[in-house]
């Protein structure tokens, strides 16, 4: 804990955990009294160059002065942040608030004056924009709305920290100085050029864990089969190509099967980026103090007792995290399965995979180790055996996910040339908000396939995650609105993946079968209609058909503009032998090569022949022996993808080292999953095309933005959490252009006469006890109500069915035109952010959750889309010959709700029902609105790793 400096209380939600441009790590916090020496023995080892760019004179040392006012801040006015490593100082930044002519001055002044220092051995390495991020927000926080900065002009680097922010600023020349001036209000410039360097900052942090120059195996024993040795022997197998060292405190020998061997990683005298740490838990944070002081960039912690053991466990964990973070170290792990790269610049496999899988175009992601194994076997069967072009590029199983992610996994396959394809299986999902906007980013890029384990359970004891209030159907509609190809199995995970990787995306959902065998066409053409694809009649080519007849039908198939995919069906013909399944998959393979921009699969019963002949057709490197966790190139029959000499104009080149790049026709047991793997593609595609153009977000000309900051001001000063009457609910959303009908209270017979007249007849009764409330269903709502006789009379059978009036709270209001009842919400997720949703009003809906969503903001095409993507929109759009109703407005309000949630985070939650679609526009019957004092760090925040 450190100690508060002057006037307020030590702002602990300022501290955080960076990582910079070459992926290491930097703790960022306030500077207190406590920090005197740290400052002094920084400021020693800044040269006599940036010392004067700071001060603009010579200034060799810090006088008492100027120690205690750098280290004594009230945290409002005077506020400084140091870069930590290690516990020491590497860089400082601080603000003090100035008034007219530049002079101190307190709130309501709004202008700092902001200078940093950052020692010449961290310069360069992202650190002054990192703490310009972070002062940003503090400052922002104590209503700072400007920053200026008087820089010398051969200061040519903390220049451009200041003009590549992408913050709105001026500047000028005066004196010999070049004074900058600039809004702190984040900008689309701002936050694009903060992402942009998230992506490349932990890009490069992962980049470091899977391309070491250098390894150490922290525990490898004396004996074999032990986790160390195994890790050793593996690394050593895969034949890397960096240097490789064995740790172990009780070791004599100087090598360890061949291996330099140490007692202490300190006793290396050479450079090491990557520890593997397999000694028992209690003993890894010796370990990780002599990494640290070693300069170690990264650790795989394959050891195991941390929170997957309890919450003594947790503990350590947490204290793992910490202890590696203060070394600037990224951890994977701890109790993971390893890393794999495939490359042959480096050839790691730091895991206990005992054989290094095929090179190829794939990235694996697994939280679980079994999991990882599974994958890693079935890819290696489904690669054909004897060729290496279906394999994986990188391999990340973190265990417990204490540190890096699938986050940070994500943004480095976002730019590796590598990697065509991700794969990823996640048991939980530490950050929904980030991992959406990462896999938006990504899918717009390449193929993304998440199977979601544990969606009915709750997360592994190991994974710390933050709550969700969200159900597992909302959180995987907001993946599909990010391109995430969402499926149920490994199986299905595979499977799409290799379609991914080879075959081109389809240009729609029509689909030619042609095939061997008329039931199997029929069965797959039945499946095409399951999965909502567009097939056309199953061409049959009989039980006779030759290899030239499909080369034929496919080459046509492929020609036809009515055709976007074809599936090939085949049976196996009585007799048939090895030299005929080859030249069947050599037609198939010159065939498909006539139509590159169309995929092709095959479906096939028990064909073992045929498809180790696909993968034949274009292998030029046989492989034999084991393959990972103890499979063999015998693989089963079915399980198999072919290789098939095709480019694919949409992808990179493949880069597996083979003379002739080719193209995989991905061959699968049964129609069903072919089929299903197709119909995930053209989904995909779709959203690739519609990506291209993801809409706008509307400006309207009548929203009141700061007359409804002001009026949630005003609200807010009378407590936190409250849910707005009816009255203030009207008003603020009124100024976002969402007018609600009224509705006056009826509290007797006589006052809901009176507010009957007071609106005009016909009129509606309806309760609004909590328990009633748009439940039309139990009869606590009378419609159409034409005079005071009939509303007296409705008055009376609700009273005499439901209770007083008292327990029923009814209401009258003005009747709407007729129309579809529907629902609007919007939301706050404390893990996925702000959810918008919409669908039908009544029972059914809510029993067949048929609800679709969204994430805000909301754009013109998601509120369309969203419109349209319930199972029950067929009713807005004249199901049965009924009138269309006025989609457009819908679509309107649902825009301007996602607007007003969005400028205004302290509306936590909106609640419009019903909102009443006629043919002609609309009414909103009811609604209620939620507050909440708006979180001190959003989403727009700095850059920061998640706290521990």
């Amino acid at each position: 804990m450190q100690t508060s400096s002057d006037r307020h209380e030590y702002p602990s939600h300022w501290e955080a955990d960076v990582v910079l441009r070459d992926g290491g790590t930097a703790r960022v916090r306030p500077i207190t009294v406590d920090d005197a020496e740290r400052l002094v023995s920084f400021y020693e080892q800044v040269s006599d160059e940036s010392k004067y760019y700071r001060f603009f004179a010579p200034y060799p040392r810090l006088s008492a002065k100027d120690v205690h006012r750098f280290t004594h801040h009230d945290f409002v006015d005077r506020v400084g942040l140091a870069a930590t490593i290690g516990g020491e100082f590497i860089a400082t930044v601080r603000y003090d608030r100035i008034g007219a002519g530049g002079l101190p001055a307190s709130a309501p002044a709004d202008e700092a004056e902001v200078a940093f220092l950052v020692q010449d051995a961290h310069q360069g390495r992202g650190v002054a924009s990192a703490l310009l991020e972070h002062i940003a927000a503090v400052a922002r926080e104590r209503d700072i709305r400007r920053f200026a900065a008087e820089v010398l002009p051969a200061n040519t680097k903390m220049i451009k920290v200041f003009t590549d922010a992408g913050y709105q600023q001026k500047r000028h020349f005066e004196d010999g100085v070049v004074r900058l001036e600039f809004d702190l209000e984040p900008t689309d410039r701002s936050l694009a050029v903060q992402r942009a360097r998230e992506q490349r900052a932990e890009a490069r942090s992962v980049q470091r864990l899977l391309a070491p120059g250098s390894v150490a195996v922290i525990g490898a024993g004396r004996t074999a089969g032990g986790v160390g040795r195994s890790v050793l022997a593996n690394l050593r197998g895969a034949g890397f190509t960096g240097r490789l060292y064995a740790v172990n405190k009780s070791l004599e020998e100087k090598e360890l099967d061949g291996v330099p061997a140490h007692r202490s990683v300190r006793d290396i005298g050479e450079h090491v980026d990557l520890a593997v740490v397999a000694v028992p838990a209690p003993y890894v944070p010796e370990v990780v103090a002599e990494c640290g002081e070693h300069g170690v960039q990264g650790l795989v912690v394959v050891s195991a007792g941390y929170a997957e053991s309890g919450p003594g466990g947790r503990e350590r964990q947490r204290e793992l995290v910490r202890q590696a973070r203060t070394y600037g170290m990224r951890i994977i792990g701890p109790n993971t399965f390893g890393i794999i790269n495939t490359s042959p610049d480096v050839r790691l496999n730091a895991s206990l995979a005992p054989e290094m899988p095929r090179p190829g175009r794939i990235g694996l992601f697994a939280q679980s180790g079994a999991i990882g194994i599974a994958l890693l076997s079935r890819l290696h069967r489904r690669g054909g055996g004897v060729t290496g072009v279906t394999g994986v590029s990188t391999f990340v199983s973190t265990g417990n996910r204490a540190d890096v992610s699938g986050n940070d996994v994500l943004q480095y396959w976002y730019d590796d040339p590598d990697t065509d394809v991700a794969l990823m299986y996640l048991e939980s999902i530490g950050n929904p908000r980030k991992f959406t906007r990462l896999a938006r980013r990504t899918a717009a890029a390449k193929p993304l396939v998440v199977v979601q384990g544990a969606r009915h359970a709750a997360a592994p004891q190991g994974h710390a995650v933050r709550a969700t209030r969200l159900p597992h159907a909302t959180v995987s509609a907001l993946l599909a609105q990010a391109g995430v190809i969402r499926v149920d199995t490994i199986t299905e995970l595979v499977d799409a993946g290799l379609l991914l990787a080879r075959q081109p995306l389809p240009p729609g959902p029509r689909v030619a079968i042609l095939g061997n065998s008329e039931s199997l066409g029929l069965l797959t053409f039945d499946a095409c209609l399951a999965e909502g694809l567009r097939p056309l009649p199953p061409l049959d080519l009989t039980t006779a058909a030759s290899a030239e007849d499909f080369h034929r039908a496919l080459e046509r198939a492929l020609a036809d503009d009515r055709c976007d995919a074809v599936v090939v069906t085949a049976i196996p013909a009585v007799g048939e032998t090895s030299v005929r399944d080859a030249a069947l998959a050599e037609a198939l393979r010159s065939a498909s090569a006539s139509s590159p921009a169309k995929p092709v699969l095959v479906a096939h019963v028990e064909l073992g022949g045929l498809a180790e002949a696909l993968s034949a057709a274009a292998s030029t490197a046989p492989q034999t022996g084991p393959g990972p966790a103890g499979t063999t190139d015998a693989a089963r029959p079915g399980e198999h993808s072919a290789p098939v000499g095709r480019q694919d104009p949409q992808r990179p080149s493949a880069g597996t080292g083979a003379p002739d790049e080719t193209r995989l026709i991905p061959a699968y047991p049964a129609a069903e999953r072919a089929v299903r793997a197709l119909a995930e593609a053209v989904k995909y595609a779709q959203w690739r095309r519609e990506a291209a153009e993801p809409g706008k977000v509307p400006e309207y000309e009548d929203i009141d933005e700061k007359g409804a900051a002001e009026q949630i001001d005003a609200l807010l000063s009378r407590g936190t959490g409250l849910t707005l009457g009816a009255e203030d609910t009207c008003a603020l959303l009124a100024r976002y252009g969402v007018d609600v009908r009224r509705a006056l209270p009826a509290p007797t017979p006589g006052e809901a006469a009176a507010a009957a007249r007071a609106l005009g007849y016909p009129v509606a009764l309806k309760t609004t006890a909590p328990h009633l409330r748009h439940r039309a269903d139990l009869g606590g709502v009378r419609l159409d109500l034409a005079n005071e006789e009939q509303l007296h009379r409705a008055y009376a059978e609700l009273t005499e069915l439901f209770g007083t009036p008292e327990e029923l709270r009814p209401v009258v209001q003005g009747m709407a035109p007729r129309g579809v009842d529907t629902v609007v919400r919007a939301v706050i997720d404390p893990a996925a952010g702000a959810v918008l949703s919409f669908g039908l009003a009544g029972a059914a809906s809510e029993l067949l959750g048929d609800t679709a969503h969204r994430l805000i903001p909301v754009t013109d095409r998601d509120a369309s889309s969203l419109v349209r993507s319930i199972r029950t929109a067929p009713l807005l759009f004249g199901w049965r010959g009924s009138a269309p109703v006025d989609t457009a407005a819908l679509e309107e309000v649902m825009l301007r709700v996602s607007r007003l949630v969005d400028d205004h985070p302290e509306v936590v939650g909106v609640s419009l029902e019903p909102v009443v679609v006629a043919p002609h526009g609309l009414s909103v019957l009811g609604a209620t609105v939620r507050l909440a004092r708006a979180p001190l760090r959003g989403d727009l925040g700095p850059r920061t790793l998640p706290v521990v």
